[in-house]
């Protein structure tokens, strides 16, 4: 659903004050009386996330406080204030004009990330409280953030029954028509003929309403080239070597690199960066039936190189590379990949990381900076040369799985990467999913990453 959009009323908005334990008595000080000793009386100590709604003279409701805790609590939480949105009574707020440009930005956009709610198939009530755009940030921009974020959260959000790749597909295609982008899709029967045989070995077992397909959309008519590259797997049996139940669970999810590169084209597309854009999406099930691929299979690729299929489960790598191959021989400016691609990368950095590779070293610093100002946090790993051998099976070019489980995220980057070859190139091994909640960010489907890469794309693209 659409998240909130900031209040207006400005006029009439109620103080809204961010408060940490070292400036809580300078911050109390201030108050008018009556709100001050409400505050001294309900013992408000300005911990990280707490609320404190202020009456005024009458009764009514002055403004609040809102606790961002000290230095080590704001460490290890992310838009602390934003929770607020979620606690604070029916209301239109504004945050005090001294507010640190960062924190009220950081505020502003966590605001409305926090009033996202998931509603398709049971009602949710929005939060009440509402925040007037502060002052000097960029609101439009912040607004083209969390709409790219809400599309995201949607799409990974919906079960695979309501969101296959026919689905996929749809939500492209009316994206594609908001911005005037222009959408090709190539069917399951032309796969092969369009020489894209990896998408279609993994896809074919599925239903015939759930066929495999890629999606390309093209935007923008002048400026650098940037080809983003979103897995799409619908849903993840794990094929012939099927999944346990357990790990079964959530592979709705197993799309959230394509749903995470719509909602990072959404916000380019939204604010008219000069660029040229292209986004590949292979859609596909990796379903069983008579028609499956199997382990020990040895398949072609778009690229030339032959892969020898040891897991089944090891999917999305193989859809991705046929993709990468396609991008890469328009020679794009940046190339950037995105897949909820191993559980090797949960083990290295947990749900809340976003691991990427690149050889480039200003590329990592460009976008470790930008993922610092906007509070999307991203790890670099290494395209380490050393761990080539493990992905040469000796039968074939490349194997989809090696034995061991050594460093599994690090080799299924390095077998993207072969595909992704010559072109400047980064991958993001995402999770794509929230295990609990927090602020600004519900339990369920997340964007990861996309708002460090939208943030340092002046600098990875040399826009000015």
């Amino acid at each position: 659903m659409p998240m909130q959009d900031f209040a207006t009323d400005r006029e009439n908005a109620l103080p809204l004050r961010l408060v940490t334990p070292e400036d809580l008595d300078a911050t109390l000080s201030g108050l008018p009386e009556g709100a001050r000793r409400w505050a001294e009386a309900q013992g408000f100590k300005a911990g990280a996330g707490a609320v404190l709604a202020l009456p005024d003279a009458a009764g009514g409701l002055w403004g609040a406080l809102v606790g961002l805790g000290d230095d080590r609590a704001q460490a290890r939480s992310r838009f602390v204030a934003a929770g607020a949105a979620s606690k604070l009574p029916e209301g239109v707020y504004a945050l005090d004009p001294a507010t640190a440009p960062d924190l009220a930005r950081e505020t502003a956009l966590g605001w409305l990330l926090e009033s996202y709610r998931f509603d398709r198939y049971a009602k949710q009530s929005a939060p009440k409280a509402r925040l007037v755009a502060p002052d000097g940030i960029d609101a439009e921009r912040l607004r083209a953030i969390a709409a790219g974020e809400a599309l995201t959260r949607d799409l990974i959000n919906t079960p695979a029954a309501d969101m296959g790749p026919a689905e996929l597909q749809a939500a492209a295609e009316a994206l594609a028509g908001e911005f005037g982008a222009t959408i090709e899709t190539t069917p399951a029967e032309e796969l092969i003929a369009r020489d894209l045989p990896l998408i279609h070995a993994v896809g074919r077992a599925a239903a015939t309403d759930r066929a495999p397909r890629l999606i390309d959309m093209r935007w923008g008519e002048s400026g650098p080239t940037l080809t983003l590259v979103g897995k799409g797997v619908c849903f993840d049996t794990g094929g012939l070597n099927l999944k346990p139940g357990a790990s079964m669970g959530l592979m709705k999810k197993d799309m959230g690199g394509a749903a995470t590169v719509l909602g990072l084209a959404r916000m380019i597309m939204a604010l008219g960066l000069k660029i040229r854009l292209r986004v590949l999406i292979p859609a596909v099930e990796n379903s069983v039936s008579a028609d499956a691929f199997r382990p020990g299979d040895i398949l072609a690729s778009r690229k030339g190189l032959s892969v020898e299929v040891n897991n089944t489960d090891a999917e999305g790598r193989l859809v991705l590379a046929d993709a990468l191959a396609l991008g890469a021989e328009e020679e794009p400016d940046l190339m950037i990949s995105m897949a909820t691609l191993t559980g090797a990368a949960r083990v290295a950095v947990g749900p809340d990381l976003a691991p990427f590779y690149t050889d480039a070293d200003d590329d990592a610093a460009a976008i470790a900076r930008a993922a610092a100002r906007v509070a999307d946090p991203v790890w670099r790993m290494p395209f380490h040369a050393p761990y080539e051998s493990m992905i040469e099976p000796g039968i074939a070019d490349l194997d989809n799985a090696p034995s061991g489980g050594m460093a599994g995220s690090i080799t299924a980057a390095l077998f993207l990467r072969r595909f992704a070859e010559p072109v400047r190139y980064a991958h993001f091994d995402i999770y794509g999913w929230n295990p609990k909640p927090a602020p600004a960010r519900p339990k369920g489907g997340v964007g990861m990453g996309a708002r460090a890469l939208f943030e340092a794309m002046p600098e990875l693209l040399g826009l000015g």
